[in-house]
C-alpha cells in the first residue's frame, strides 16, 4: 500500500501499520517468489498463510520484497513488507495496544514481533515447511523492502570435478565439468566490479536499463571444498548473478579468456559464449538497508529511473 492510501492490502479501511518480515527458504521446489496462478511459489504460500491469520481473502494480501528471487533459487536473508490494518495486527498479535498504557513499549513490540512469526510458521509448516519466516516486526517509518535497500549479497557455490562430493550440500551446490582455475576466475570476478551497463549479463525489462554499481565478486573455497563466491551490488536485474558466474567459469576453465570477457561485457548483448549457470547454486544471502531516517529518501532515489551509460 502507498502511504495515504484508504485502505490497506489486508482489506480493512483505516489505519494501517507497516510491516518487515525476515525469512529464509529453500527454493528446490518453488516456482520462484512471485505468485503465479497454478505453480507453488513462495509469495503464494506466505500470501496463503497471511490470508489465513488475517481472516481475509487472499487477493487482498500484497507482499512487496526486497528480490524476486527464480525457480530453485535460495534465500537466507530474504526481506519483504506488508500494511496491515491496526485491528487485524492486534489480533494477530494476540495483544491490544492500550490495555496496558504503563507496559514499556520496546518490550511490548518485541513480544508481538516474536508471536507473530510464530503463528506465521506454524501456518507455513502445514503446506510449506521449506519456509522459516525470522521476524514480523514493525517497520521504521518510509520503510521500503524494495527501494529501500541500498545493496542486495548472494552466494554462489559450485564443485570442480576431482572435489570429493558432500551429499549433505549437493542440493545447493552446483557441478562443474572441467577443472577450474580459481585465481583465474577471481581476476576475471574483479574486472566486472564497478558502475557498469550489465546487458551482456541480463534479461532488461523494457523500458529499464541494466546499469548497476557491482560492489562485490570474491571467491573462496569452503570447508567442505567447494568454491563460494561473494556476490554484491546495489540491485541485480534478471538473471545476472548465473550470466555473471557462468561467464567468470567460462574463464577459469579454459572456454574463453580475461580479454575477450571484457570484450563481451563492452559489447552489451546477451552472447552463447557462456552460459547461465543452474539456479540452485544461488542463494540470497542479506538486504542491506540505511539508517531508519534515510530509509524514505532512500527509497525515492532508488525509484527514479538510471540513466543509460553512455
Amino acid at each position: 500500500m502507498n502511504e495515504g492510501a484508504e485502505q490497506d492490502r489486508a482489506g480493512e479501511p483505516g489505519a494501517a501499520t507497516r510491516l518487515r518480515i525476515d525469512l529464509a527458504y529453500d527454493g528446490t521446489d518453488f516456482s520462484g517468489w512471485a505468485a503465479q496462478p497454478g505453480l507453488r511459489t513462495v509469495q503464494g504460500e506466505i500470501e496463503g498463510a497471511l490470508a489465513v491469520l488475517l481472516r481475509c481473502d487472499r487477493t487482498e494480501v500484497g507482499l512487496t520484497v526486497a528480490g524476486r528471487t527464480d525457480a530453485g533459487v535460495h534465500a537466507r536473508g530474504q526481506v519483504a513488507h506488508l500494511d496491515v490494518g491496526d485491528a487485524r495486527l492486534d489480533s494477530w498479535s494476540g495483544r491490544r495496544r492500550a490495555a496496558d498504557p504503563g507496559a514499556d513499549p520496546g518490550a511490548v513490540e518485541a513480544e508481538a514481533a516474536r508471536l507473530r512469526a510464530r503463528k506465521l510458521n506454524g501456518v507455513l509448516k502445514r503446506s510449506a515447511p521449506d519456509i522459516e519466516v525470522h521476524a514480523v516486526r514493525v517497520a521504521p517509518r518510509g520503510f521500503d523492502a524494495r527501494f529501500s535497500a541500498l545493496r542486495r549479497r548472494y552466494e554462489y557455490r559450485l564443485r570442480a570435478p576431482g572435489t570429493r562430493r558432500d551429499p549433505l550440500t549437493a542440493r545447493f551446490t552446483a557441478e562443474v565439468q572441467k577443472p577450474i582455475d580459481l585465481d583465474a576466475m577471481q581476476r576475471a570476478s574483479d574486472a566486472l566490479l564497478g558502475l557498469g551497463d550489465f546487458t551482456t549479463f541480463c534479461k532488461a525489462r523494457d523500458g529499464a536499463t541494466a546499469v548497476r554499481d557491482l560492489l562485490e565478486f570474491e571467491w573462496s573455497e569452503t570447508p567442505d571444498g567447494a568454491y563460494a563466491a561473494r556476490i554484491a551490488a546495489d540491485a541485480f536485474c534478471h538473471s545476472m548473478v548465473r550470466a555473471m558466474v557462468g561467464a567468470v567459469v567460462a574463464v577459469g576453465t579454459g572456454r574463453i579468456d580475461e580479454t575477450e570477457l571484457v570484450r563481451l561485457r563492452d559489447a552489451r548483448e546477451r552472447t552463447s559464449r557462456f552460459p547461465v549457470m543452474p539456479a540452485h547454486g544461488l542463494s540470497l544471502e542479506e538486504i542491506t538497508y540505511p539508517a531508519d531516517a534515510e530509509l524514505a529518501s532512500r527509497a525515492e532515489r532508488t525509484r527514479a529511473r538510471r540513466d543509460p551509460l553512455a
